[in-house]
C-alpha cells in the first residue's frame, strides 16, 4: 500500500546534527524524513538527480529504512514536505543501486532505480504534478539488460536525455536517448557513443549549455579495478547529440574510443585517479571538470579543476590536502574523500567556481571550496555544516542552480564499508542544505580569499 504524510520541519529533532556552523548565515537545513543509512546508496556522486525542480515545486527522491522508494515534494521555500513511499523497492546493500529523477517541460516526473548491470527499472508520474507513479516501463527496448549509472538531464527545448553504461565495469559501452514530451516517447540518440571496444569504459559526466550544446568529460577504466582509472577526456555536440566533436571543433568518427578521444588531462594508471568525473559550464558554454587524484612525485590526492579557458586546456590544484590515501580494489570503496561537484557562475565580472565536497581532514563536514575569479585560482573553503556526514557525496537540483544559482544540496549521513559490505548505521535524516553564494567581491576585496588556503584554516 502507498503511503501519504505531510511533515513540516518544527516536528523533527534532526537539526542539530547538521545545523551550520554560526557563521554560514546564508545555509539552512531543511529535514524530509529518515531514510537507509548502512552504506552511501542514497548519497553517491552519481545520483542525476537526487532533487530536482521545477518551476517553484520542488522533488527529493530516497530510500527509506526498508529499502522502499520514497517521494517528497514540497513549494520552495516552504518546510513542510509531501511524502509517498512507493510500491517500488531497491537492492540497497549495493550502493550503486541508486535512485535518478527529473522532472520534463510539462511537470511530469522520471524516476529509474535499483541499477548495477541489471534491466531498465523505470517509470513517470500519471500526471503532472504527481506522486502517483506508473508500472515499470521499457525506453526504446533495445540494450536496455544490462545497466548501470542511469542519469537524467534537462534540455533547453523542453525534452530529457538519459544517460546509462550498457555492460560490465570495464567492458561497458555509454548509451544516450532522448525524450519528447509532446509525444511521450523516448528514441535512441546515440548507440554505443563512448566505446570500451571489450577492453574498457567510461566514467563519465554530462553539461547541457543553454544552446543546447551537450558537452561529455570522462575517465576510463580497463578493468572493475579502480587503479586502473586513467586520463580526462571531453567532447561536445552543437545538434542535440547526433554529431560530436572536440573542443577544437574537429569532428569524432563515432564510436569515440580510447585511441581517439580528445585528453584535456593525461593522468596516468595508478594515480589515485577517481571516477565519474563532475562536470559544469559558465555561461559561455565553457567546460569546468573537477575531480581528484595524486600528482606526480607525491603521495597525497588532491581535488582539481581542468578548464578550457576559450583557447586551451589548463588546470588548477584547488586544495591543499596532507594525508595519503591509495585507491585500488573492486566495488563501493571507503574513501576519506568524497567524488565533488563543480558548479560555476560567469554572470558577473569574473567566472566564479564553487566545488561541494567532504573530506575526513575537515571532519567529514559538508563543505564548499569558493573561487570568486578562476584567473587568480585562489580558492578558499567553507564548511556548511557543523558536524560530520561521514561517507556522504555531494549532489543537487541542477535545475534550481541554473535558473537562481543558489545549491540545493541532497545530505544525509550515511556509512560505507569496503566493496559492498555494510555499517550496522540507523535510520537517518534526509535532509535539504540550501546554501547561497555570497555576492561577488568588489575591486580589492579579493585580497582577503588568499588568506584562507584551500587547505585548512577557513574552518
Amino acid at each position: 500500500m502507498i503511503g501519504f504524510v505531510s511533515i513540516a520541519v518544527v516536528i523533527f529533532g534532526f537539526l542539530t546534527p547538521l545545523e551550520p556552523p554560526d557563521s554560514s548565515a546564508r545555509s539552512r537545513i531543511v529535514p524530509i524524513a529518515e531514510g537507509w543509512a548502512e552504506n552511501s546508496v542514497n548519497a553517491v556522486i552519481f545520483r542525476r538527480n537526487s532533487v530536482a525542480s521545477h518551476g517553484d515545486i520542488q522533488y527529493a527522491a530516497f530510500y527509506d529504512a526498508d529499502s522502499k522508494v520514497t517521494l517528497a515534494r514540497r513549494t520552495l521555500g516552504s518546510a513542510d514536505w509531501e511524502i509517498r513511499t512507493t510500491r517500488y523497492e531497491g537492492n540497497t546493500r549495493d550502493a550503486h543501486n541508486s535512485i535518478s529523477i527529473i522532472v520534463d517541460a510539462t511537470g511530469v516526473l522520471h524516476m529509474s532505480w535499483n541499477h548495477h548491470c541489471v534491466p531498465l527499472n523505470y517509470c513517470r508520474s500519471k500526471e503532472p504534478g504527481s506522486l502517483e507513479l506508473t508500472d515499470r516501463m521499457a525506453m526504446t527496448g533495445h540494450k536496455e539488460k544490462r545497466v548501470t549509472y542511469p542519469e537524467f538531464y534537462n534540455l533547453p527545448d523542453g525534452g530529457l536525455l538519459f544517460v546509462y553504461r550498457d555492460g560490465a565495469s570495464g567492458r561497458g559501452d555509454l548509451m544516450m536517448n532522448r525524450y519528447d514530451p509532446s509525444t511521450g516517447r523516448w528514441t535512441r540518440l546515440q548507440d554505443s557513443l563512448l566505446d570500451g571496444e571489450g577492453e574498457r569504459n567510461a566514467y563519465w559526466q554530462a553539461a547541457i549549455g543553454p544552446d543546447g550544446s551537450i558537452h561529455l568529460s570522462w575517465v576510463w577504466r580497463e578493468s572493475g579495478d579502480v587503479a586502473t582509472n586513467h586520463d580526462l577526456c571531453y567532447a561536445r555536440s552543437i545538434d542535440g547529440g547526433k554529431s560530436w566533436q572536440k573542443s577544437t571543433g574537429e569532428p569524432y568518427a563515432l564510436p569515440i574510443t580510447a585511441k581517439s578521444a580528445e585528453c584535456a588531462c593525461a593522468i596516468p594508471q595508478k594515480s589515485e585517479l577517481i571516477n565519474s568525473t563532475s562536470m559544469c559550464l559558465d555561461n559561455e558554454g565553457r567546460p569546468y571538470i573537477a575531480t581528484y587524484w595524486r600528482p606526480a612525485g607525491t603521495d597525497v590526492p588532491q581535488y582539481h579543476l581542468v578548464y578550457h579557458d576559450g583557447t586551451a586546456w589548463t588546470k588548477s590544484q584547488i586544495t591543499r590536502r596532507t594525508t595519503p590515501f591509495s585507491l585500488s580494489g573492486f566495488g563501493t570503496r571507503r574513501i576519506p574523500i568524497s567524488r565533488p561537484q563543480i558548479v560555476a557562475d560567469s554572470s558577473g565580472a569574473a567566472v566564479r567556481a564553487f566545488m561541494a565536497f567532504r573530506d575526513k581532514e575537515r571532519e567529514n563536514r559538508v563543505s564548499i571550496a569558493v573561487c570568486d575569479d578562476l584567473g587568480g585560482a585562489s580558492w578558499r573553503i567553507e564548511d556548511v555544516t557543523g558536524r560530520s556526514v561521514a561517507l556522504w557525496e555531494p549532489s543537487y537540483d541542477t535545475a534550481l542552480w541554473q535558473r537562481e544559482k543558489i545549491l540545493h544540496l541532497f545530505v544525509q549521513k550515511v556509512g560505507q564499508g569496503q566493496g559492498e559490505t555494510l555499517e550496522k548505521i540507523p535510520p537517518q535524516m534526509v535532509s535539504i542544505l540550501e546554501w547561497t553564494p555570497r555576492a561577488a567581491p568588489k575591486g580589492d576585496e579579493t585580497s582577503e580569499n588568499r588568506t584562507d588556503p584551500a587547505g585548512g584554516d577557513g574552518r
